[in-house]
């Protein structure tokens, strides 16, 4: 179950390469940081996050569509310091029991997937009750101009090139409709400098299953 996408999973492996090294690998860390007992990454990419998991967590099944990335989480998941398996699949049909997660990752993957409400509802099943989603994801700007420039995208080519991501989701919102509690929100623009491009708009933070 999955899709190809070989020239973007290229070009997506060598960037993220380059962006931890300016400050994704932090944010990364953020994001899993006091996890534990079993958890499920959903488009987990090529397992850039799989070092960064600590030691509580006894097993990440590391979900990923894409067949090129998946080999590159292959052997991500070898030299992680916690279990990892990798599976194929797609956010909106995990292979995974209801409830037998303790928490759910989504690392910018909820721009990409076809319906966000489809997703999170699987992510809310696969859960036990009162499991945390932790989430970081390029998200809809707070200002009007910017958001333009976020539509504009969009509707073009942006969509395109990047495998069907959208730069203008208000994931939040859809992260509450889905029937979690945001416990934990941050907003920051990434990169901090220059000129702030439709995906600067970041969010990292914690929801737990209603």
């Amino acid at each position: 179950m999955g899709f190809s996408h070989p020239i973007f999973a290229r070009q997506f492996a060598r960037a993220s390469v380059a962006m931890d090294a300016i400050g994704v690998a932090a944010h990364r860390r953020r994001l899993v940081a006091g996890l534990r007992g079993r958890v499920v990454e959903v488009g987990a990419g090529n397992g850039r996050n799989l070092s960064h998991y600590p030691p509580a967590v006894t097993r990440v099944l590391a979900v990923e569509p894409e067949p090129l990335l998946r080999a590159l989480a292959h052997a991500a998941g070898a030299a992680a310091e916690v279990p990892v398996t990798v599976a194929a699949g797609l956010a909106e049909a995990l292979p995974v029991a209801d409830g037998a997660a303790d928490a759910v990752v989504f690392s910018l993957v909820l721009c990409s997937v076809p319906d966000q409400a489809v997703a999170l509802r699987e992510a809310r099943r696969v859960l036990r009750p009162g499991g945390e989603l932790r989430f970081y994801e390029h998200v809809v700007a707070s200002t009007r101009g910017l958001r333009r420039a976020q539509r504009l995208a969009d509707r073009t080519l942006w969509p395109l090139f990047c495998a069907g991501c959208h730069t203008g989701r208000d994931t939040v919102a859809a992260i509450r409709a889905a029937g979690f509690t945001v416990t934990e929100l941050d907003r920051f623009r990434f990169p901090e400098r220059g000129i702030p491009v439709p995906a600067s708009p970041h969010v990292l933070g914690a929801a737990i299953r209603s």
